[in-house]
């Protein structure tokens, strides 16, 4: 249907490489373990966009250019890189000894946040490398309109991995509620949290896009 093959064996192997940890996984556990449950929401929900912008641009045939063009791929790269490593210096220079409380939640910039999310996710061109090696293995190349099996495969793996992700962020803010109580332990998350982002940031500006 939809020119989709064997969309059951894509659903189930969706749902493990969600469940595989990974960059988005390392984000959103430093969100959520050094700025709480709503935090880590909002980052699922940016990369959730991010997803988004990668499935449309591999429905159309954008992200083909990032494939074949080591410049596009370098540039792509580099911005992600850097823009995690500002997150990164951002966080680890925050001094926050106050204690946890609500009205410290309050003070978290939520749509700065899911902004944060959005752009980790589009600039990691790995990611639009892997929609477009993953997802054509089940579309029919006989199909009349690929894009439009693109595109229902790439939405039903950004909702699985979406669900997936919104219960990693509740499950590992409940966890770190205690310790986040005492405002030192806070300071040393941010820190810890800090060090995840520009490690992602050096991994990303490592990698090779073949």
């Amino acid at each position: 249907m939809f020119g989709i093959d064997n969309f059951a064996a894509f659903l189930l192997a969706g749902i493990l490489l969600n469940m595989t940890p990974g960059s988005d996984t390392m984000y959103i556990l430093g969100r959520s373990l050094s700025q709480g449950m709503r935090a880590g929401v909002y980052s699922a929900l940016g990369i959730a966009v991010g997803c988004l912008v990668h499935t449309f641009l591999a429905a159309f045939g954008l992200s083909v250019l990032i494939a074949q063009s080591q410049v596009a791929f370098n540039v792509v790269k580099y911005l992600g890189a850097a823009y995690l490593f500002y997150l990164g210096i951002r966080m680890i220079l925050t001094r926050d000894e106050a204690a946890f409380d609500v009205a410290a939640i309050a003070e978290t910039n939520y749509r700065q946040v899911f902004i944060s999310g959005v752009v980790t996710n589009v600039l990691n061109p790995k990611v639009a490398l892997f929609f477009i090696a993953f997802l054509p293995q089940f579309v029919q190349k006989s199909y009349g309109h690929t894009s439009l099996s693109f595109l229902l495969l790439g939405i039903t793996f950004n909702l699985t991995g979406t669900i997936w992700n919104l219960l990693l962020a509740i499950f590992s803010a409940n966890m770190s509620e205690g310790f986040k109580r005492n405002g030192r332990i806070k300071t040393w998350l941010n820190r810890f949290t800090g060090t995840i982002f520009i490690l992602l940031g050096i991994k990303l500006a490592v990698e090779r896009s073949r």
